[in-house]
């Protein structure tokens, strides 16, 4: 931009400033007023030959081309430039919400990486921000990086503290359980036929007690506890896009906002399975109602080891990994089907996320209630196996 201060212009400008009409309210529109004919003003050309340059008559106003003020917002409506890309001089990023500098622009924006091109060849000008990095924002991205590592280690230490006093019995008793099957297997001859009626029997002792202990599910566990996991998810999204800084790398904020919302969600909604478990074994040890003909037919079929083994079931890993998969999926859609447009990006996203939301009703909503049927299972057992996992 090429500025001749005039104190003739200004002045002319504040005499006029409260009878011109502003579309905008501002300078802008009071501006574009004052200078009516700018419209009609011819467009400036650069490479025009010296010689013709100096044969015409000087304009009193030129305008820059679209090469000199290429709007994003209009690549927005048409997925491209108007014109030639590799002659822009200038891009202008009108966007309000969508400046280039903000890490989660380049997800939804391409002409962003231009910007971030440029941005990391950037040489140091003050101490730590060469590539266009800030000191303070890279310190606060490495403490947030750590902080949620050291949450999942302190948690798998604080469950290993706890199993460590029933690891020693409960390796030694599996084993033995092994070698009499093992052995069981080579000398019996009728060892299949009575492997099958053993799973048969406990296959119907476990559907009879799940069919009893399923009569006693609230009615409300299942709404509430996917309102509970919506709510959850909404917080810990929330919170971790709030604290990634606006000026990191795309990449950087992408995976600091995927690890501390999948953090925090199964810590918090794990928290809230463990609650329902201990409703249920406090509801099953004051009523009372479960014979011990099944607990002694649990624990003669070597179910309560199978349940301490199994603490983290395949089920639990299952819903769990399929969340977390599809919450990355969702949002990687655009990408994957290469798409450019920001307005079917969003609605590859939008798609994404009813399908992740979807799956996380059905899963919350069971999820709650096998915690809730294991501690109706579990009332009498004191030294359960706890496991790492937050969801089990």
């Amino acid at each position: 931009m090429v500025v001749e201060p005039s104190a003739a212009v200004f002045n002319d400008m504040m005499t006029k400033v409260n009878t011109l009409g502003s579309y905008t309210g501002g300078d802008q529109g009071f501006l574009n007023s004052y200078y009516s004919d700018f419209p009609n003003a011819h467009v400036f050309e650069p490479n025009l030959p010296l010689e013709v340059v100096n044969t015409r008559p000087v304009p009193n106003m030129e305008r820059l081309s679209t090469l000199y003020n290429a709007d994003v917002g209009l690549y927005m409506l048409a997925n491209k430039w108007m014109v030639d890309e590799s002659e822009l001089h200038v891009i202008h990023y009108t966007l309000g919400p969508l400046k280039p500098w903000d890490w989660w622009t380049s997800w939804l924006l391409k002409p962003v990486d231009v910007w971030q091109d440029i941005r990391v060849k950037l040489e140091e000008s003050l101490p730590g921000t060469a590539g266009g990095t800030n000191p303070k924002d890279e310190f606060a991205v490495k403490v947030l990086f750590l902080l949620p590592l050291c949450a999942l280690l302190f948690c798998c230490y604080h469950s290993f503290l706890q199993t460590r006093d029933h690891f020693g019995s409960f390796c030694r008793t599996s084993l033995g359980d092994h070698i009499r099957h093992l052995y069981f297997k080579v000398r019996s001859v009728g060892s299949v036929a009575y492997t099958g009626v053993s799973s048969s029997s406990t296959i119907n002792s476990n559907h009879q007690f799940s069919n009893s202990a399923q009569l006693k599910v609230p009615a409300y566990l299942g709404g509430s506890s996917i309102v509970v996991c919506f709510m959850v998810a909404l917080v810990a999204f929330g919170i971790s896009f709030s604290i990634v800084p606006r000026q990191a790398m795309p990449w950087t904020g992408l995976l600091l906002v995927y690890e501390w919302t999948f953090t925090m969600f199964f810590l918090l909604f794990g928290g809230f399975l463990h609650l329902i478990y201990k409703w249920g074994k406090a509801t099953a040890f004051q009523a009372g109602s479960f014979s011990s003909d099944v607990e002694s037919s649990d624990y003669d079929s070597g179910k309560g080891h199978q349940r301490q083994a199994s603490a983290c079931d395949f089920v639990t890993w299952y819903y769990g990994m399929g969340m977390a998969l599809l919450a990355v999926i969702a949002p990687s859609l655009p990408a994957m089907f290469g798409v450019t447009a920001l307005f079917l990006r969003l609605g590859l996203m939008v798609a994404g996320g009813i399908v992740l939301a979807a799956f996380m009703t059905y899963a919350s909503e069971h999820l709650a209630i096998r915690s809730y049927l294991r501690g109706l299972e579990d009332r009498d057992t004191t030294t359960r196996l706890r496991s790492a996992c937050f969801l089990c």
